[in-house]
């Protein structure tokens, strides 16, 4: 274990916490470690055309019913086999039956912020009934502001200091869960399909790809939970289509952003990962340009990655959080087996769309990474990286048990303000959701009110 850094000290709030890092930690080599939840079941929501069409000529069916069924599962969200219309009844009867289910991850309590961000827990069908939590974000957050997609939305959402500053009062004053202290959270279990009234122009979704985590940020509460298990492809993208459900989203013309950067780090879940974006592309119509995952730095997951053909292939945000290693090796014990240098290695070998850029996600902590030499150490580091890219600077967002502090506004716009002199795009990503736990780095199936 390296010596302790220059500049990681006790500072106010702030206490390094050093990491642990135990025989458990070689998970991160393995990638889609763990069993698939739904062994000895016959769930229908996770199978694509050729699958369904496949499982029909099982049960003595013609080949095509099986786009019925994609139609109906990902289009229509049917979440009931005798709700597919479709289908003759007598064949609903039948699958039924013979044990077949649509197994759709359901919408199980609904956590509603005072600024309109709703936090999900969401139930997975398999037999050990594990949650996870997705997070619905109305305007989104920022953190798509620069992308290309998002440059021909008109209003879209660039925050500056000043309207991040704002929005931190509103987010500190109007603090409603118990841990961060004021008034009891809003909860709600959810009736019924009917959500509330479209009153959005653009949201963002943010989803889950595992049941904890095994990468152990030490900023981050999901950590806490460790890795439970991996989500099955339907689970991944089942969230996705139970949100749809839930708001009233119509594909093709509602503008959407999916954020894969909820709870686990996808990469070391890839197939299944890749298997959701298969389905949300394909089946449920969604396009992968407005899709963005996030990793750690896992550097097999990348290169992987960067073989996926661009019609399927999200955009690509890398987890740095820190201005060098030895920073990093602090505050990420994956940067111990995958340093700075071999994560930027393998990042340039993805083959990038036309104006697409990779962004650097930067979390920062109160008297610990936010200094303004810091910010230019970012800025070398970034220009130095030849790759097109952007910088989301994200001001931590706090979590019980984890003793860091939020940076001041002025101190974001400092670091901001620096970066973009020496020449980086940067974005501050709006807190969303910090009264509800549903804010970045907070989820952890917080389910107290």
């Amino acid at each position: 274990m390296p010596g302790k850094p220059k500049g990681l000290h006790k500072k106010g709030k702030c206490t390094m916490l050093s990491p642990v890092v135990t025989k458990s930690s070689k998970q991160l080599v393995q990638l889609d470690a763990g069993e698939s939840a739904n062994v000895g079941r016959k769930p229908l929501f996770g199978l694509d055309r050729e699958a369904l069409a496949a499982r029909m000529v099982m049960v003595g069916e013609p080949g095509w019913r099986g786009k019925q069924l994609s139609e109906a599962l990902y289009r229509q969200r049917v979440a009931e086999i005798s709700e597919i219309t479709t289908l003759p009844k007598l064949l609903r009867q039948r699958l039924a039956d013979k044990g077949w289910e649509v197994d759709r991850p359901s919408i199980a309590q609904v956590f509603q912020s005072a600024d309109g961000t709703e936090r999900y827990l969401i139930q997975c069908q398999g037999e050990d009934a594990q949650t996870v939590e997705t997070v619905w974000m109305p305007e989104g957050d920022g953190g798509e502001t620069g992308d290309e997609s998002d440059l021909d939305i008109p209003g879209a959402p660039g925050l500056d200091s000043e309207t991040w500053e704002s929005n931190q009062s509103q987010s500190s004053s109007s603090s409603i869960h118990p841990a961060l202290g004021g008034q009891t959270s809003q909860r709600a279990s959810l009736q019924g399909k009917e959500g509330p009234q479209k009153s959005w122009r653009r949201a963002t979704i943010c989803v889950s790809s595992q049941v904890g985590c095994a990468v152990n940020c030490q900023f981050c509460l999901t950590a806490k939970l460790g890795l439970q298990r991996n989500l099955t492809g339907g689970e991944i993208a089942g969230q996705v289509v139970s949100v749809f459900e839930r708001q009233g989203v119509e594909v093709g013309r509602d503008r959407v952003s999916l954020v894969f950067m909820g709870m686990g780090e996808p990469f070391l879940n890839y197939d299944n990962f890749m298997a959701a974006v298969r389905l949300l592309v394909l089946e449920v119509g969604l396009s992968p340009q407005r899709m963005t995952v996030s990793t750690a730095g896992i550097v097999p997951g990348i290169e992987r990655f960067a073989q996926e053909p661009p019609e399927l292939r999200p955009r690509l945000a890398i987890s740095l959080n820190a201005p060098n290693d030895t920073v990093r090796d602090e505050l990420m014990p994956v940067n111990r087996k995958w340093p700075i240098a071999a994560v930027i290695d393998a990042a340039r070998k993805l083959k990038l769309r036309s104006h697409e850029r990779i962004t650097f996600e930067y979390v920062l902590l109160g008297g610990l990474t936010d200094g303004a030499d810091q910010a230019r150490e970012v800025a070398r580091l970034v220009r130095r990286s030849g790759l097109p890219a952007k910088v989301n600077l994200i001001a931590w967002n706090p979590g019980p048990g984890i003793e860091y502090a939020t940076p001041q506004p002025e101190t974001v716009e400092v670091f901001r303000s620096s970066l973009v002199a020496g020449g980086i795009p940067v974005y501050v990503r709006q807190p969303r959701g910090r009264d509800i736990y549903a804010a970045c780095g907070q989820l952890k199936r917080t389910v107290e009110g």
